[in-house]
């Protein structure tokens, strides 16, 4: 019960951050948020926890909002702008692997025995597992979620909403993006067994199922964001 309660609270700060980031940085605040989150939800996925008796990773929540950002960019500044945001979130995502990695073998001043050496271990010595298979997910899930976004967009035009458009895309690119990561990061993994790794996917896609629809209301509020910065006609004009 605890954990459902401290992650109702979790979803609302994480999500109202998402909306305090672009009120406050505008555009450029949307490029903060995809590279904090792609890093902090491959930190966040190396924990398991128990909910209703079944196992699941977190990271799901950070990783949604980056789906929430590229189609954010995509609705008001064009699929070009949500592109190179995928493109951005890929390349950090890259550069936190390579310097973790070179960071981890140093040699700490404590040897064998340092804790932050052996902390440091248990969260990024998983990283390169881990981050192949986030970064294979991302880069096919995210392009396929700009894709599917702007054909939705393209083809029903102003007879759906925009939460059409958002969920329609993101819960089809979450569903390949969860296959994709959960056989390369878990498949054969010690101490995840067939059962453990069909029930962190099948609870993986329906948490970023129900966290698609619970961002959606943040979403509208950020669509509606003014910003004096922006140049007339920077923006595109959002569609109902």
């Amino acid at each position: 019960m605890f954990n459902l309660l401290w992650g109702i609270v979790y979803v609302l700060v994480n999500f109202s951050l998402y909306l305090l980031c672009y009120r406050l940085f505008g555009k450029k605040g949307l490029y903060a948020w995809i590279g904090v989150a792609t890093v902090v939800a491959n930190i966040q996925v190396t924990k398991t926890i128990e909910m209703f008796g079944i196992a699941m990773t977190l990271g799901n929540t950070m990783y949604v909002s980056l789906y929430m950002t590229s189609d954010l960019l995509n609705e008001k500044y064009g699929r070009q702008e949500a592109r190179k945001a995928v493109w951005f979130g890929f390349f950090t995502l890259i550069i936190t692997t390579v310097l973790m990695q070179m960071a981890l073998y140093f040699k700490p001043m404590g040897g064998a025995d340092d804790e932050m050496q052996k902390a440091l271990q248990n969260i990024f010595g998983l990283m390169p597992r881990l981050a192949l298979g986030s970064l294979t997910a991302y880069f096919v899930s995210q392009f396929l979620d700009v894709k599917l976004y702007s054909w939705i967009r393209k083809f029903y035009g102003k007879r759906h909403q925009f939460w059409i458009r958002n969920n329609g895309s993101t819960m089809i690119s979450s569903l390949v993006d969860t296959l994709v990561f959960c056989v390369i990061a878990f498949a054969g993994r010690e101490g995840f067994t067939w059962t453990v790794w069909l029930e962190v996917f099948l609870t993986t896609y329906i948490i970023k199922f129900i966290l698609t629809a619970v961002g959606t209301p943040f979403l509208y509020i950020a669509r509606d964001f003014k910003f004096a910065d922006e140049e007339d006609g920077a923006s595109r004009p959002a569609q109902s």
